[in-house]
């Protein structure tokens, strides 16, 4: 009989490969829109970019709040595998896709803008590359925490909690008001 722990790895393996099977079923949605819907695409586009931003930061908000907890529970305890079930989760299935889409429908937006060569947009996409080394690095603490690693306080997650508000303080800026 498999332990806790190979459960919970199947089990967030199946639900990532939904994930995965449901992010690309709306991706070739969102194909049928560009290719039959062409007049109001954009407007899709930015609806479907807005609600990818706003799950991303949800997570990019919670992840960290997580940590927090994580790093204080005991390593092996019912509490700490429960908080990696649900790291997990959280990346895989909300997290992940929805940068996927902020991505593809950001540089849509920004290319069918025209926007490519404006300074305001230059800030914004760095704001928006760094906010995904900050997922990245989250993804490499999930790992650590699965493993049953802890280099990092929860202090140190109390404080990398603030970096995304920072970049999306930035990016918000660059997109309505446009300084440059």
């Amino acid at each position: 009989m498999p332990d806790q722990g190979e459960t919970g790895k199947v089990a967030g393996k199946k639900s990532a490969s939904r994930a995965m099977t449901a992010l690309l079923l709306f991706l070739f949605v969102c194909l049928g829109l560009f290719i039959f819907q062409r007049d109001s695409f954009y407007l899709w586009a930015t609806a479907i970019h807005v609600i990818a931003v706003i799950s991303w930061m949800a997570g990019m908000f919670y992840m960290p709040r997580l940590f927090v907890y994580h790093a204080d529970s005991a390593p092996g305890s019912e509490k700490s595998e429960t908080f990696k079930v649900m790291e997990h989760r959280l990346m895989k299935v909300i997290m992940n896709p929805a940068m996927i889409l902020t991505w593809i429908f950001g540089l849509y937006l920004a290319w069918d803008g025209g926007w490519l060569s404006d300074g305001w947009l230059h800030v914004k996409l760095l704001a928006v590359f760094l906010m995904s080394g900050v997922h990245g690095y989250y993804s490499k603490a999930i790992k650590d925490f699965a493993a049953d690693k802890r280099s990092t306080s929860a202090r140190h997650w109390r404080i990398v909690n603030e970096a995304p508000t920072v970049l999306m303080i930035i990016a918000v800026i660059m997109v309505i008001v446009k300084p440059f």
